[in-house]
């Protein structure tokens, strides 16, 4: 199933090197992975709440291909870059399978509820 990558990141720095390296370097340890980008940086119209930053969403073939990348050599390697100067949060997450209906989880959910499960 597919899996996501998302980081909510706040600039604390003005870009310097070590950002531009990042983002020069970070594809080519993506791919051996599957790793594609969906979403890069881009800035978020609040709707709901306050997001706390740039949004990137980078998506894998399955949750194993996203540990895989981020537990690389390559990509261990390149983190310090993006920690020294940007602050965030990053979260895996699985996908939801093709034709995925959101009425047949809540019937699940109303089951359990009602055999007191949840």
């Amino acid at each position: 199933m597919t899996a996501y990558a998302i980081a909510a990141l706040r600039n604390t720095t003005v870009p310097n090197e070590e950002v531009f390296d990042y983002m020069e370097r970070i594809q080519s340890t993506l791919d051996p992975f599957g790793g594609r980008f969906l979403v890069h940086g881009a800035q978020p119209e609040d709707i709901e709440g306050s997001w706390p930053g740039g949004v990137v969403v980078i998506s894998f073939p399955d949750k194993a291909a996203a540990h895989g990348w981020y537990d690389s050599d390559a990509y261990q390697e390149l983190i310090p870059l993006r920690t020294r100067n940007l602050d965030g949060e990053v979260i895996f997450v699985e996908g939801v399978p093709q034709g995925y209906d959101p009425s047949t989880t809540a019937a699940r959910m109303r089951a359990e509820v009602g055999r007191g499960r949840v």
